[in-house]
């Protein structure tokens, strides 16, 4: 039962010798090189060419390396097998870091700092407020939102939660389109880690941002997406910190990636450009994953994590 590594954008290389490792019993081949399709049985995608995978007779189950899914189902030739997501501590640490470290760069306007320094310029007249006093909002409770409401829970922030649907949580929680307008209402800092599906494409728009919190103590709402780059539209996040709409905003993700040279949004002054690696997935970490799970399910025991096709994730 031959492993697949379907890959665009990264070490191919290292996934390879961690799978051989953990399953040294097992073929693993790339794209790359000739290999018998009808022996392939488990594919492990990330961003795989479109219809790579169409012709695979025996493939049992397709593997997500990231926490998204949406390059998958992208594919018009995807074939008629189980999915599954990355539900994994170490990814989930990753995001949870990456989310408290932006929030407390804006609550402690780090990049203020930054450009006080490189003028050597003294001046630190505003009143610094605390966690507490920062209202902020994560817009989609997964696995990714959750713990990274809790961490900033932890931080002292006064934390609000949104989903689809009702979920249970020790903070304020809204759900559904009825509770996103209160939402936003109550949100300085908005934290987006929603899945990419067609009803969320482009949700952060003109008109979600025009509804978030006005009166909070950073002197205008902050958006921190580390969620999927089809989420937000580019044009509306300049437009709106052109305005002042928006305060500031940073991004992990973006509708072109590698972010093209000449977007607007590497050079503005209000705006934090980080590479797609809010929460990389580690070979050591995913790869262990995948391997479990594959035995799971050679006993017989059901795929964890697997995708709803018609909800997206």
């Amino acid at each position: 039962m031959t492993i697949l590594i379907a890959l665009q954008g990264w070490d191919t290389g290292l996934w390879v010798e961690r799978m051989r490792r953990l399953l040294p019993a097992r073929p693993v081949v790339t794209l790359a090189e000739p290999f018998d399709k009808a022996a392939v049985r488990y594919a492990l995608s990330w961003r795989h060419p479109h219809g790579s995978l169409a012709d695979l007779p025996n493939l049992g189950a397709i593997f997500s390396l990231g926490a998204g899914v949406d390059h998958i189902l992208a594919d018009p030739r995807l074939p008629d097998v189980p999915i599954a997501r990355v539900v994994d501590p170490d990814l989930t640490t990753r995001m949870s870091e990456y989310v408290v470290l932006h929030c407390l760069m804006h609550l402690r306007q780090q990049r203020r700092w930054d450009a006080q320094q490189r003028e050597k310029l003294w001046d630190d007249d505003d009143f610094q407020p605390a966690a507490r006093e920062l209202r902020v909002g994560v817009l989609g409770l997964g696995e990714l939102g959750r713990d990274a409401a809790h961490k900033l829970q932890v931080m002292g922030f006064d934390v609000a939660g949104w989903s689809r649907s009702p979920a249970k949580a020790p903070f304020s929680t809204f759900s559904g389109q009825d509770g996103l307008e209160p939402f936003l209402a109550r949100t300085d800092i908005l934290v987006c880690l929603l899945p990419l599906t067609p009803q969320t494409r482009g949700i952060l728009n003109r008109d979600l941002f025009a509804g978030l919190a006005r009166d909070g103590r950073l002197g205008g709402p902050v958006l921190i997406n580390a969620g999927r780059g089809g989420l937000q539209v580019e044009g509306d996040i300049l437009a709106a910190l052109d305005d002042g709409t928006l305060k500031a905003a940073t991004l992990d993700v973006f509708e072109r990636e590698p972010l093209p040279s000449d977007s607007g949004l590497w050079t503005h002054p209000r705006v934090t450009v980080t590479p797609h690696n809010a929460a990389m997935s580690a070979p050591e970490a995913v790869g262990a994953l995948i391997a479990g799970q594959i035995a799971a399910l050679e006993r017989g025991e059901p795929l964890l994590h697997q995708v709803d096709r018609a909800r997206g994730y």
